[in-house]
């Protein structure tokens, strides 16, 4: 089973972005994770769920929910998230596959 960690994302701040994205993928890395494909939004075809909006994406792999938890609690990517708060809004959620 891979479990994949998926970030929707408003960016509010394009210099504080580039800070966060050069540093997270080492903290990804830490705890077996990769990442797997990041993107724009091109187009929202429904948003019933009435999501704030997003412009972008991210998809990390980790090979376990518990790897997945442990990176997104860690010291080390708890550390980034003052910058992750200036340069963005995000919601950040597991899936099984």
């Amino acid at each position: 089973m891979v479990f994949k960690v998926i970030g929707l994302m408003g960016l509010t701040d394009p210099s504080a972005f580039e800070e966060y994205r050069k540093q997270v993928g080492q903290t990804v890395a830490l705890y077996q994770g990769r990442i797997e494909a990041r993107g724009v939004i091109t187009e929202i075809f429904w948003n019933e769920l009435q999501c704030m909006p997003f412009s972008t994406y991210v998809e990390l792999h980790f090979p376990s929910k518990e790897d997945a938890h442990a990176w997104a609690h860690s010291p080390q990517y708890q550390s980034l998230v003052p910058i992750r708060n200036q340069a963005m809004k995000l919601t950040l959620f597991g899936i099984a596959i």
